[in-house]
């Protein structure tokens, strides 16, 4: 990467809380944070926001009217906006670019409006502006006053870490020298979960740890949804208010043999980790937050992607999923926020039921993965 790029803040809403004490709090505990609720015609266990974080949207929602009208998604993100840009001491003054990406976008509202066009003949005069992808990136502008560009899209499981190197690009450009960038989702809805059961990769487990992400020798899948968002602020060079640095980028695609095929050894994965780790000695990588969902094929082929790279000298590797599940377009950038605290902490969050793994003395340096529907696969290395 020709240029550093710093991480001056990030801010997230999720089942882990809002705050990064909590938050590290939370990782260390050995529970998850699923519960269950009468979603698609039977319970079912999914990551909510926290009570703490559910307030703080709800006094968001009701404190202008034309915020009332807005999907969870779009509150989420402008929620964990104000935060990011108030710790990066960013004000309106400053230009900044915007980049939330979503994966089903407004899921709940879309599904609301549906129904009633279903029950009356009529749509309501504000299901379109309110359901359309771009709501969020423009909603957090209007909300932030911001002046720069603002940018959705959707690249499904990946699209927070798309955003990121979307960011990257318009900062070594000189397009830019601060963005805004992250996901956001509300999946939580009976037709969300309905086409993850359809899929057959939705968790029906009872047991202690239903969600057993990173056990590669389970014998059915285990995927369960979360909701929240996450962003983080990237500035040009290396500021001395840093959280985190940027060292490294990849991504990559797969040629497609069906809608959600990824290959038997994650060629993608391949691919994007080696490019993001191009000029890293790869013992200097001490841990990875590994994308693995919870399905037997998506765990399997991305671990046998980071030995290809690896060799036998694997770092130490984890993932966030068996405990606030699968939060598709919010993932990855929830991903980079463990991967800071367990930098900032010099501390790995094993998973708690893999056997534990070879340590390392430091957490100074770590690979952060996602991979979304289609073998769209990114990589960031980031260093503190």
């Amino acid at each position: 990467m020709s240029q550093i790029i710093s991480i001056t803040a990030l801010a997230s809403i999720s089942p882990l809380g809002n705050d990064p004490k909590i938050i590290w709090e939370n990782y260390r505990k050995d529970t998850h944070c699923f519960t269950s609720h009468f979603l698609d015609q039977k319970e079912t266990l999914v990551a909510q926001l926290d009570d703490n974080s559910k307030a703080i949207v709800e006094a968001l929602k009701l404190s202008d009217i034309k915020y009332k009208s807005l999907d969870k998604s779009v509150l989420y993100a402008m929620v964990a906006s104000r935060k990011a840009i108030e710790n990066a001491g960013w004000t309106s003054n400053d230009v900044f670019g915007i980049n939330i990406g979503s994966s089903r976008g407004a899921t709940d509202l879309f599904e609301k409006h549906y129904q009633e066009y279903l029950e009356t003949g009529k749509a309501q005069t504000l299901a379109s502006p309110t359901t359309t992808l771009g709501n969020i990136s423009s909603w957090v502008a209007h909300d932030l006053q911001s002046s720069g560009p603002e940018i959705s899209h959707s690249i499904t499981c990946s699209t927070a870490l798309h955003a990121l190197l979307n960011g990257v690009a318009w900062l070594r450009s000189g397009m830019a020298d601060k963005f805004l960038v992250g996901g956001s989702e509300a999946p939580l809805t009976d037709f969300t979960v309905g086409q993850m059961r359809a899929l057959k990769i939705y968790s029906n487990s009872e047991e202690q740890f239903p969600n057993r992400a990173f056990d590669l020798e389970k014998t059915q899948n285990g995927m369960i949804l979360g909701e929240g968002a996450a962003v983080c602020c990237l500035e040009i060079g290396k500021k001395d208010n840093a959280l985190a640095f940027i060292e490294g980028i990849g991504y990559a695609t797969e040629i497609l043999e069906h809608n959600i095929s990824i290959s038997t050894e994650a060629i993608c994965f391949q691919k994007s980790m080696k490019m993001a780790l191009k000029n890293t000695d790869l013992s200097e990588v001490d841990a990875i937050v590994m994308h693995a969902p919870g399905t037997k094929a998506g765990d399997l082929t991305e671990y046998k992607a980071i030995k290809k790279v690896f060799g036998s000298d694997l770092p130490m590797l984890t993932t966030n999923k068996w405990k606030i599940g699968h939060t598709f377009g919010a993932s990855g950038i929830l991903s980079v926020e463990m991967a800071i605290l367990m930098m900032q902490q010099n501390q790995f969050i094993e998973v708690p039921f893999v056997k534990a793994q070879k340590p390392r003395k430091q957490v100074r340096k770590v690979l952060v993965n996602a991979v979304g529907f289609g073998g769209n696969a990114v990589s960031v290395l980031l260093s503190l």
